[in-house]
Formats: structure tokens, C-alpha cells, sequence
């Protein structure tokens, strides 16, 4: 985690071709030629959002292959050395791993900020929030609208959040009103910090999205505060265990699909 000067962050978005396991070379070429294609359109004006949701065959396809904001040391070692040398708005070629092929396209690129220096300060956030959750019963627009509710009655002065919280709040800190503590930069996923980052203290935010619902923020207070040596050593481990993760998803869900047996039955009326 004692990182140079120039360690980046990378705001990428990627589409993945998936390649079955034993796949024949034939499967092989084909699966390569749907990446070239991918590659020729998303290089000539075509949307990559669209043409993620099109041929992507990675769980976040439907999102736009969207990855947020990662850390150099957070992405497989294709990713980075292809990321290097592109420019913001810029489509990788083809990307070859056991997973498949993959197609990156570059949005935008930031300096590590907090944590490359391992001696300075960081930018801790105190905030509560209230999460509800969506499912079968709960849709985007029913959580929206909730939340929207409940946004004007604190505004309004009519109602106080931690008690709002502690009433509507899907998430484990309801009891404490929703507060979450003291939190550093990378403690929460990317859609959440992005959300309390430009929160002035006590605003409430509006309605943000997460791969757990939705979420009402309101940032408490800030400060700067040292990284210590055990935070340091944890958040490597962090970095080592997702930089895995991101590599042997991928693998297991291919396994996972082509170990799956579907058998579709239809009844005589």
C-alpha cells in the first residue's frame, strides 16, 4: 500500500465474451469474432452501454458492463496494462483471459487521491443513511417514491432522519438511526460513496442506487485522520481479495453454466 506518485484509478467499463470450458477452436474463433465486432462498433461511434447489454456475457451486462471507479491494484493484470497506454473515451483491443475474451473502454482516469501516501491524512466521512432493499415485492420505482417521501418530510423539518431510520430503514444500522460511523474512501461500494462525496454536512441526499437497494444519505461531519499501520495491512488484504475475486468469478460462473442441466417438460391439456 506504500504506493508511488502516480498510482491511478481507473473509471472503465467492460464487455466480456464468454469462452465455454473445452471449448472447440471453432467456438473459440467464433467467440473472438464476436469480440472483433464489439471492438469495430464501440470504435466506430456505437454505444458501449448498448453494445454491453448486446453481447456481454458478464452479470453486469445489463448495466452497461459499468465497473466504477478501480484501483490499478483492484483490476487483473490485462486490464491495467491495456488501461495504461489508452486515453479517456478510448476502446481496448480484444483481451484475452481463461474467462474469455474481453473489451474495456476507458471513461475516465483520477489520481489514487487518499492511500497513495502512506503518511498522509485522509478524508473521513461520519453519515447515516436509509437503505430499502428492492425485491419482488419492492420495485426501483416503489423504493424511489419511498424514499422521495420520506426526503421531503426531513427537509421539511416534519421528521427527523435517525428516527425516520430507525422506522423505514432495511439495513442493519436501523437501530442506531442509520449512522455507519466514521468511514475512510473505499469502505463503501463505488455508487455509495459517489453519492455522500459532494454532500454538504447535513444535506440529504436524493435517492442513490446500490447493488443493495436504495439509499437516503446525509453526511454528519468530516475530518482528516492518519492511516494506521493495521488499517494499511487490511486494506491490502482488501485489495489482494477482490483483485482475486475479479479473476476467478468470471471462471466459476462458466463452470456453473456449463455444469447446468435444464429440462424443459410441457404437459399435454
Amino acid at each position: 500500500m506504500k504506493a508511488p506518485a502516480d498510482r491511478v484509478e481507473f473509471n472503465l467499463a467492460h464487455i466480456l465474451v464468454r469462452i465455454p470450458e473445452q471449448a472447440s477452436p471453432e467456438r473459440i474463433e467464433a467467440a473472438r469474432g464476436r469480440a472483433d465486432k464489439v471492438v469495430d462498433e464501440a470504435r466506430g461511434g456505437g454505444d458501449f452501454a448498448r453494445l454491453a447489454a448486446s453481447y456481454s456475457d458478464a452479470p453486469d451486462a445489463l448495466q452497461g458492463g459499468a465497473l466504477g471507479w478501480r484501483a490499478q491494484d483492484r483490476l487483473p493484470d490485462i486490464f491495467v496494462s491495456a488501461l495504461a497506454k489508452m486515453s479517456p473515451g478510448e476502446v481496448s483491443s480484444v483481451l484475452r483471459s481463461p474467462a474469455g475474451f474481453h473489451v474495456v473502454k476507458l471513461i475516465d482516469r483520477r489520481g489514487a487521491g487518499a492511500g497513495a501516501d502512506a503518511g498522509a491524512p485522509v478524508l473521513q466521512t461520519r453519515l447515516r443513511h436509509i437503505l430499502i432493499r428492492t425485491s419482488e415485492s419492492v420495485s426501483d420505482v416503489d423504493a424511489r417514491r419511498r424514499l422521495l417521501t420520506l426526503r421531503e418530510r426531513i427537509v421539511g423539518g416534519g421528521a427527523d432522519f435517525a428516527e425516520m431510520a430507525r422506522v423505514h430503514s432495511d439495513d442493519g444500522s436501523a437501530a442506531r438511526g442509520g449512522e455507519l460511523d466514521w468511514v475512510y474512501p473505499g469502505d463503501t461500494v463505488p455508487d455509495f460513496e459517489r453519492g455522500y462525496a459532494d454532500l454538504k454536512i447535513n444535506e440529504v441526499s436524493q435517492p442513490i442506487r446500490t447493488p443493495f437497494g436504495y439509499h437516503l444519505i446525509q453526511v454528519l461531519e468530516r475530518r482528516s485522520a492518519d492511516v494506521s499501520s493495521d488499517r494499511r495491512r487490511m486494506q491490502a488484504r482488501q485489495a489482494l481479495r477482490e483483485r482475486k475475486s475479479d479473476d476467478a468469478y468470471p471462471e466459476w460462473l462458466r463452470q456453473l453454466r456449463d455444469q447446468t442441466y435444464i429440462e424443459l417438460r410441457l404437459e399435454d391439456r
